[in-house]
């Protein structure tokens, strides 16, 4: 913007004297200029969160809508080492592998609340930058915003402990993954007549898939609110299904799908009802299929069915499968059924 042009003797006086952990070493000719417009007019935009497949373990997984940030920073430290003066908001997205927008909606969530110079630019010191390492880890980990938010934010937060967590969350997505490329290698020497694939081995790889898809979705809130045990229970015991078992707990949720459009009825249908209870029952069966049968509690099940009314991707998943107002539907059936037993 012309308001926003500054004459050349401005702009050679307005170069950083400092060469720190983010410097590139010269600022870019007009890169800079464009980040420090757009740091002061961009209008942030919500990120869209992708759908999710309610997958029913223990945890009761509450969506997380993760829209994982690349490359967080490598240290919290660094600005901290190196002496380096506070940040634009272009250079510190440039030093964390994100983007001044992305920067802009942290703020808008609350996450970061940079400084500003005499002209009104955004300024990140050295907290800032730690906190931004933070909030794009736990955010890789699977957390969303508003609960990063409040875990910083909260005055008994246990850094080393809760990276510690996600450390070992991040441990079992990496055994998953070589679990996975192992499965494909042996389908690759399959096809080509050079291996002979074995049942099991051929849905290793399926159910591997599975649990790495249910820990980056819900991994992080499941161990911080059932506990590392419970999650990875139910984790083995996905592993540990035999081919036939495996088909027949798909089939059960495709099953209750069925069942759901059924007793929901468009909306004509009685959630204390035989459809409804059949339903209920059903979903009950499928759930142990996930839990096992120590697990299971028809306390647990109705929590459950309340956190998918609360969240709207399971709402949305519910609902595309049946209908508006199914997955409240199927809240009040299973609410109905489990007061009964």
């Amino acid at each position: 913007m012309a308001g926003e042009q500054k004459t050349g003797a401005a702009r050679k006086a307005s170069k950083p004297r400092h060469r720190g952990a983010g410097a590139t070493g010269r600022n870019t000719p007009s890169g800079n200029r464009r980040a420090e417009t757009a740091d002061r007019h961009a209008t942030p935009r919500d990120q869209a969160a992708p759908g999710s497949h309610p997958t029913g373990t223990p945890s009761d997984p509450h969506p997380t809508g993760t829209a994982s940030e690349p490359h967080p920073i490598a240290a919290s430290s660094g600005p901290r080492s190196t002496g380096a003066a506070p940040y634009t908001a272009g250079a510190l997205a440039a030093l964390a592998g994100t983007t001044v927008r992305a920067l802009h909606h942290y703020e808008a969530e609350g996450l970061l609340s940079p400084a500003r110079d005499a002209s009104g630019y955004r300024r990140y010191d050295a907290d800032q930058v730690a906190r931004l390492q933070q909030v794009m880890l736990l955010r890789a980990c699977g957390m969303p915003l508003a609960d990063i938010r409040a875990l910083l934010d909260d005055p008994a937060y246990d850094q080393i402990a809760a990276m510690q967590r996600h450390l070992a969350t991040l441990r079992t997505q990496q055994e998953q993954l070589n679990t996975l490329v192992r499965t494909v290698e042996k389908t690759i020497a399959t096809l080509r007549g050079d291996y002979d694939m074995t049942d099991t081995e051929r849905f290793e790889g399926l159910k591997r898939q599975a649990v790495d898809d249910n820990e980056r979705a819900y991994g992080t809130e499941a161990r911080e609110r059932w506990g590392d045990k419970a999650v990875d229970a139910a984790n083995e015991r996905t592993l540990g299904l035999t081919p036939e078992e495996w088909a027949d707990r798909e089939a059960l949720g495709e099953t209750v799908l069925d069942q759901l459009r059924r007793a929901f009825a468009d909306g004509a249908g009685d959630p204390t009802g035989p459809e409804a209870r059949a339903l209920a029952e059903m979903h009950g069966r499928w759930l142990t299929l996930h839990w096992g049968e120590g697990a299971y509690s028809p306390a647990a099940h109705a929590s459950l069915a309340d956190a998918y009314v609360a969240d709207a991707r399971f709402t949305r998943y519910y609902d595309d499968a049946a209908g508006p107002g199914a997955t409240a539907f199927l809240r009040d059936a299973i609410a109905a059924w489990c007061a009964g037993r």
